[in-house]
């Protein structure tokens, strides 16, 4: 009595010469990228490539020392790092999320350290039972995330406060202010995080795919699925590419499921699998759901500009970039402000002499100590009453006093004169020029 299977019978199997190996590997692209992009998350803070110091109120962007009064600047570089993710959303898909996300980098390598720890387990205790076993292995595993939290959390708080002022508090189990404080509670977060959210942030908290749902549209980037219908199929059903998703998704089944990160694991496993049978992979890289493109496109399609959409964000991002520059070159390193103070409108000195007072406020919005010199220009024998001058400003130093502007009494019948007054660090190539007016008593005749 023969039994007829209930299953489908497996796809028959036409075995041909052996292809030679993809030429592009894109899992080894992206641990390539992931290392680079932790380097950077690193170095950033240490740098001063972008960091915020909250308690001094400074934001340093590229090495540049910015005050918080100085919002144009923060403004611009804020909104550039912002459009650059929304552009590459729009153009590249989700390609961020697998490439550059850190919560997908380290979800992955902590599912590397869990299976490296399983590993070793099984190669160190080999005689033993497997609870004992499993119980090393989780010992091991959680041990190293213990120390990859702390270490990792303090390189994120670094980016809110000063790395050394952040290295005291750590030494010294600081947990009574608030840089303490934040540093434990991410650390907590940060192993939560790696131990049991993992993925399951990117499907169930993230909002950026599902913002990617309404950014992208038939000249996105996608990983598709393409073979043909009944017979004419190619997929001999090894399912190597759900084996290997990160996301555990099938993606035969839509190039459009908001899990799908685009990571292109997918496509290495189904060219690995059916090059070996003499046929090319079924999974690619296309542009909407479109076929693969069988001749070689020009360069700017090839990277993503493939319509007028595309080409007017890349004119925005150039406006947010163009608009940083201007702003940076315009920035003064020592900030100049001098304004009358009219409270006493002049004042007469004992050896005759005229004074207005200034207010006169200096900042060194650099890394490096600085001396300003001022001078008067349109009053002769004016001079300013400062303790020195030139004025030394150490890195960030702010000097701040109300001086007297002293000038001897004119002939010239006039009350109101108009004078500027000028400011020169040693650092600068040009000096800061105020226009003020000086007033004295009118000479009657």
């Amino acid at each position: 009595m023969s039994i007829q299977s209930s299953a489908a019978s497996k796809p028959k199997v036409e075995r041909l010469p052996p292809l030679p190996p993809q030429d592009t590997v894109y899992r080894r692209i992206r641990k390539r990228v992931h290392v680079a992009c932790v380097l950077a998350f690193v170095a950033a803070p240490f740098s001063n490539l972008m960091r915020f110091d909250v308690p001094r109120q400074r934001f340093y962007f590229a090495g540049v020392e910015l005050w918080i009064s100085e919002f144009a600047i923060i403004f611009f570089a804020i909104m550039l790092l912002m459009f650059v993710i929304a552009a590459s959303a729009i153009i590249h898909g989700r390609i961020y999320c697998s490439y550059a996300c850190p919560q997908m980098i380290f979800s992955e390598w902590s599912q590397s350290v869990e299976a490296w720890a399983k590993r070793m387990a099984l190669k160190v205790l080999k005689t033993a039972s497997p609870s004992l076993r499993k119980a090393a292995a989780a010992a091991v595993f959680y041990g190293v995330l213990l120390l990859a939290s702390v270490f990792l959390a303090f390189v994120f708080t670094a980016y809110f406060i000063e790395p050394r002022d952040l290295l005291g508090r750590l030494l010294r189990f600081d947990l009574a202010t608030v840089g303490g404080i934040t540093g434990a509670t991410v650390t907590v977060i940060t192993f939560l995080d790696f131990t049991f959210v993992r993925q399951k942030f990117c499907t169930t908290v993230c909002p950026y795919g599902y913002i990617q749902g309404m950014l992208q549209d038939q000249h996105t980037l996608l990983v598709s699925y393409q073979d043909g219908q009944g017979e004419d199929r190619d997929c001999i059903d090894c399912k190597k590419c759900v084996r290997v998703c990160e996301m555990g998704i099938d993606i035969r089944d839509s190039a459009f499921q908001i899990e799908c990160v685009h990571c292109g694991d997918c496509i290495d496993a189904c060219e690995d699998i059916l090059r070996k049978v003499g046929k090319p992979g079924l999974i690619h890289y296309t542009w909407g759901d479109q076929p693969k493109a069988v001749v070689r496109e020009p360069w700017y399609m090839r990277w993503g500009f493939r319509d007028a959409k595309r080409v007017g964000v890349l004119l925005i991002l150039a406006f947010y970039l163009t608009g940083l520059a201007l702003a940076l070159s315009l920035r003064r390193p020592v900030l100049v402000e001098i304004n009358p103070d009219r409270s006493i409108m002049f004042r007469v000195l004992e050896d005759g002499r005229i004074a207005n007072l200034i207010r006169l406020k200096l900042a060194n919005r650099t890394g490096k100590p600085v001396q300003v010199r001022l001078w008067v220009e349109g009053l002769p024998g004016a001079d300013l009453a400062l303790p020195v001058n030139p004025v030394a400003l150490q890195p960030g130093e702010t000097f701040e006093r109300t001086v007297e502007l002293r000038a001897p009494m004119g002939d010239d019948g006039q009350d109101v004169h108009h004078i500027r007054i000028l400011a020169q660090s040693n650092a600068a190539r040009s000096s800061d020029a105020e226009e003020l007016t000086f007033i004295t008593p009118l000479k009657r005749k």
